[in-house]
């Protein structure tokens, strides 16, 4: 880790850090795809509840680097995932941490929604079952509830909670998946450009929940749309091929960027 690149002094947050609310620290992360470097020596601070946005071209790895998080990269027989990254101080990625049990505590969010063939109360209802959050039904039922509420979407499901949830249209869908999500009560929610594939009205209704969402979590976010990060998160990441180009809060990336890749991207000619 070089503290004197300016990417990697902005981001680790040594003030944050002091206080406690960095959520997630990695350090000098690096991620093979068999012989494919697609991550190269990232360290960074996540802090709780902000919103904080991954930035830059397609394949230049924010997906991959977000996916270490939960470790979702386990599930790619060819990865290989190097570094330090530590939830609360806690290294996940050491032996004896249960990565089912660690993917309750950061749950994540993909680009296309993909609700269970199952009905709408089962959806949430899943989590909270299989890791034994719900003594009784009242118990499973408030918590189905309270996570629709969270998603905004109990006002329109309430009467048909026994109908599938592929039924619902396309934002609807992907707020059930975020009900889901938050329902074994995560510290931490990845969202991987979780508007990509919905329309304007149902792309503001997720930006206004992930406003809304950030009062309770720490929330990281995948988004091409430079408008979007702008609009919804505090800190902004910038990602070039594999490495963390620049960190910092988002105004600051977008009005006054210290890299001059960085002001490329953001002005359009890189991308």
């Amino acid at each position: 880790m070089d503290a004197s690149n300016p990417a990697t002094a902005l981001a680790i947050d040594e003030t944050a850090e002091a206080e406690g609310r960095v959520k997630i620290m990695a350090r000098g992360v690096n991620v093979w795809y068999g012989d494919t470097h697609a991550i190269k020596d990232v360290s960074v601070d996540i802090l709780d509840r902000t919103v904080t946005a991954f930035i830059g071209p397609s394949g230049c790895g924010k997906s991959t680097f977000l996916r270490c998080l939960n470790r979702m990269n386990d599930t790619i027989d060819v990865a290989r995932v190097t570094g330090e990254i530590r939830l609360d101080g806690e290294d996940i990625y050491a032996p004896g941490v249960d990565p089912v049990q660690l993917r309750a505590r950061v749950g994540m969010v993909f680009q296309k929604p993909n609700p269970f063939p199952k009905s709408i109360y089962d959806n949430v209802a899943y989590g909270p079952r299989i890791h034994g959050l719900a003594r009784t039904r009242a118990d499973l039922d408030r918590i189905v509830e309270d996570s629709l509420r969270r998603a905004a979407l109990w006002d329109e499901v309430k009467d048909r909670l026994n109908e599938p949830g592929t039924g619902l249209s396309g934002g609807q869908q992907q707020r059930l998946c975020i009900a889901r999500a938050i329902a074994t009560s995560p510290e931490v929610l990845l969202m991987d450009e979780p508007a990509s594939a919905l329309d304007p009205i149902a792309t503001a209704q997720i930006e206004e929940l992930i406003d809304e969402l950030r009062e309770n979590f720490s929330v990281v976010i995948v988004t091409h749309s430079m408008q979007q990060a702008a609009r919804v998160s505090q800190r902004t990441a910038f990602f070039h091929l594999g490495e963390l180009v620049e960190f910092g809060e988002t105004p600051q990336i977008f009005t006054n960027p210290r890299d001059p890749r960085t002001e490329s991207y953001i002005t359009g000619r890189i991308g």
